[in-house]
């Protein structure tokens, strides 16, 4: 039997919708409580008060209509679970992930993994061993004022020595983060620990294929509302509680491009052409990463993103039965 099914796709594939479709078509369980919970996949929605930017649509998952007709909601782990500010990590991530994976699954309901950072999906469904990975000051001093390209260049030849494939450049788009990503490689090159000692996760691994120009014109259409909805406001509301900037542009895309527009470093034009431009780069990386665990060998069943919810759901309850 499948312990979990995984949904992953880039940005604006409709992953979401699929996986809360999917979890609350799954048969109640014994005391009538949602057959499915979705565990997050999503580096940043993490983080509270930190909601458009990040594209939670929490209301998808309330008042769901399911199994037998009944209207209910849709259990979900892994978001809002820390503070802006702080620095959520993959090691972070994968202790969370097996105790919310171990939670659903003592209580007899299926876990639906559901996100597009390749790297967490990847992580918990091999069951890399990791371990957390303290600061090193004098490393830090060391890059110091270095430029990202040379950061970048770094990393990849640490990468190369380590047989790793962390931090491909979703992960890696300012200075901070690319330092960060040398820290951690650097301390796994010189305190290498072996793969594989946590149990790799069985899953039915569903990807959402969305051809590239409706995603882009999805990815335009749907920034456009969130500056609508206020995401603008949401960031102001974050530098208001006193998050340094520094720290937001580190979350990178929304947060990263917001920023610099609100303490007057972009223009609101400028802004969004970049941000408009990041997100396309960013959802073309996500598909780059799918492809490599293809080649990997994970086994993704790709299904189109335009199909009717109905026909999405009949193909991945076909799968699972296969």
């Amino acid at each position: 039997m499948t312990q979990m099914i995984t949904i992953l796709g880039p940005t604006a594939s409709g992953k979401t919708p699929l996986a809360v479709a999917l979890a609350a078509s799954l048969p109640l369980t014994a005391d009538g409580r949602c057959g499915g919970e979705i565990i997050s996949a999503d580096s940043r929605q993490v983080y509270r008060r930190m909601d458009i930017g990040t594209g939670k649509d929490l209301g998808e998952f309330h008042t769901v209509q399911g199994a037998g007709g009944k209207v209910q909601d849709v259990p979900y782990h892994l978001i809002d679970i820390c503070e802006p500010g702080t620095k959520y990590n993959l090691f972070q991530y994968q202790q969370d992930f097996y105790d919310a994976y171990q939670d659903i699954r003592s209580r007899g309901v299926l876990p639906i993994l559901c996100g597009g950072t390749g790297l967490y999906i990847e992580a918990v469904l091999k069951g890399y061993h990791l371990s957390p990975v303290p600061q090193n000051p004098e490393l830090r001093a060391q890059l110091e004022g270095k430029p990202l390209d040379e950061l970048t260049a770094m990393l990849t030849e640490l990468k190369r020595k380590n047989g790793s494939v962390m931090h491909n450049k979703t992960d890696v788009d300012s200075c901070q983060r690319a330092i960060r990503a040398i820290e951690i490689e650097t301390y796994n090159l010189e305190h290498p620990v072996p793969l594989r000692e946590l149990p790799p996760v069985d899953s039915l691994i569903i990807g959402v294929n969305i051809d590239r120009e409706l995603r882009r014109e999805k990815i335009t259409r749907r920034l456009k509302a969130r500056l609508e909805e206020g995401m603008v406001d949401e960031v102001r509301a974050l530098l208001d509680e006193g998050i340094p900037a520094d720290d937001l542009i580190y979350y990178g895309l929304e947060y990263k491009f917001l920023t610099e527009y609100i303490i007057g470093r972009l223009t609101y034009d400028e802004m969004f052409r970049q941000l408009e431009i990041a997100i396309h780069q960013f959802a073309k990386r996500q598909m780059t990463w799918f492809r490599g665990m293809e080649r990997r060998g994970f086994t993704i069943h790709w299904i189109d993103a335009t199909l009717p919810m109905e026909e999405k759901l009949e193909t991945i309850m076909k799968l699972t039965r296969n």
